[in-house]
C-alpha cells in the first residue's frame, strides 16, 4: 500500500458513523463492520441468507438480483474460502465479476489505491469486495467511492471481517436455534484475530447468555472484558457447560515478538482434543473459520468428527454473502428486493 494512503488510514477504527454504513433510511449501504448494527439488522441478514441457503442447486437457474451489476473483488491479501464464496456468491445472483490480481495491477507500479480506485470507478463498477492487510482500509475506501459504489469488507487487518462473523451466526442459528440461551467459546489468539472481534460484537448483539474468550495472556487482548465477555486461560475451565466451540488459527504472520513457546506447548494447552471437548455440552456445535491446522488448534479427530459444523459454515458462506450483496444493492438502487 503506499505510504500517502497508510498515514490516512486510521488502524485501529473505532465506531462508524451511521451515514456511512447504513442509509437514510436505517438500510444497508456498505457492510463494513457489525459493531453499531442493530440486532434487527443481523436477523434481517440471517433471514436473507436463510432463503438463499434453500435456493436450488448450483444447476439450476441463478437469481437475477445483481444481473447488470459490476462486482470486483480487491483482495490485497491472500484467501481461500472468502474469495471464492464472494466470486460463487455474485455469480449466483447473476453478476459480473472481475477478480483484480492485484501483483499485476498498476498499484504495483506505483500507483496510489485512490487513483485504481477512480479508474474502477470510471469502468461503471457497482461495487467493491475489499480484504486488506491494514485494519481501516474498506472503511477508507468506502468514504472515498463514489456514492453509487457499495463496499464489503472481506477482512481488514486484524479489525473486522463481518461477513464471517455473519455465516457464523448462521450456521449456530441452524443448530440451536434462539442466541439468548447459548453460551459460546471462542479459543486462540483472540489478539490477532479480526473473526474474533466480529463474532463478540454479532454474539453480544444478538444477545447469547455467555460469550467466553480462552487463550494465552500473551494472546488475549488489553481490555477484551469491556467488550462483554469472559476471559478463561484454562481450556478446560472456559469450555465447561458450553454450547458452541469456535476454534481460531494462530495468526503467526501478525505477531512481531515470539508470543508462544512452540506450536506443540500450544496445542498440549489450547489444542481442540477429544478430552476437552468433553467438557463442553454433548451436543456441542464445534467451529472454526478456516484455514484449520491440525496439530495445533484442533485435532483431525475432533475436526472430522460428528460434531464438526466446519464444512456447514463453508457452504453458509455464500449464502450470508449473497444475503450482504443483494442488500447492499437493494439500498443502492432501491429496485431490487
Amino acid at each position: 500500500m503506499d505510504s500517502n494512503l497508510s498515514s490516512m488510514i486510521d488502524l485501529s477504527p473505532g465506531p462508524l458513523p451511521s451515514s456511512l454504513q447504513l442509509t437514510r433510511e436505517g438500510k444497508l449501504r456498505h457492510f463494513l463492520t457489525i459493531e453499531g448494527l442493530s440486532p434487527l439488522m443481523l436477523e434481517e441478514i440471517l433471514d436473507r441468507a436463510e432463503q438463499f441457503v434453500t435456493l436450488p442447486n448450483k444447476n439450476q437457474s441463478k437469481a437475477p438480483l445483481l444481473r447488470g451489476k459490476t462486482v470486483i473483488n480487491l483482495f490485497f491479501e491472500n484467501s481461500t474460502r472468502t474469495r471464492m464464496t464472494f466470486e460463487l456468491a455474485a455469480k449466483r445472483l447473476s453478476a459480473d465479476l472481475i477478480n483484480l490480481d492485484i501483483n499485476t495491477s498498476a498499484t504495483s507500479k506505483g500507483e496510489s489505491l485512490l487513483d485504481t480506485i477512480r479508474n474502477l470507478e470510471a469502468m461503471n463498477v457497482d461495487m467493491f469486495i475489499v480484504r486488506h492487510q491494514h485494519s481501516g482500509a474498506a472503511h477508507f475506501i468506502a468514504r472515498y467511492a463514489a456514492p453509487h459504489i457499495s463496499v464489503l469488507n472481506a477482512g481488514d487487518g486484524h479489525h473486522s471481517h463481518p461477513t464471517q462473523a455473519m455465516l457464523d451466526m448462521l450456521t449456530i442459528r441452524q443448530h440451536k436455534g434462539a442466541f439468548p440461551p447459548l453460551k459460546v467459546a471462542i479459543v486462540g489468539d483472540i489478539l490477532h484475530s479480526r473473526v474474533a472481534r466480529s463474532q463478540i460484537h454479532a454474539l453480544t448483539t444478538l444477545c447469547a447468555g455467555e460469550v467466553r474468550v480462552i487463550g494465552p495472556r500473551t494472546l488475549m487482548p488489553v481490555g477484551v472484558e469491556a467488550m462483554g465477555v469472559n476471559v478463561f486461560h484454562d481450556l478446560y475451565e472456559g469450555l465447561e457447560g458450553v454450547d458452541v466451540i469456535i476454534m481460531l488459527r494462530l495468526q503467526k504472520e501478525r505477531m512481531q515478538n515470539a508470543l508462544l513457546p512452540s506450536a506443540h506447548e500450544y496445542y498440549k494447552r489450547y489444542g481442540l482434543r477429544k478430552e476437552a471437548l468433553a467438557c463442553a455440552k454433548p451436543d456441542a456445535i464445534v467451529m472454526h473459520p478456516g484455514p484449520s491446522n491440525r496439530g495445533v488448534e484442533i485435532d483431525s479427530v475432533v475436526a472430522d468428527g460428528s460434531q464438526s459444523v466446519i464444512l456447514q459454515q463453508v457452504s453458509n458462506g455464500i449464502a450470508v454473502r449473497m444475503a450482504v450483496m443483494s442488500m447492499v444493492m437493494s439500498a443502492q438502487s432501491g429496485k431490487l428486493k
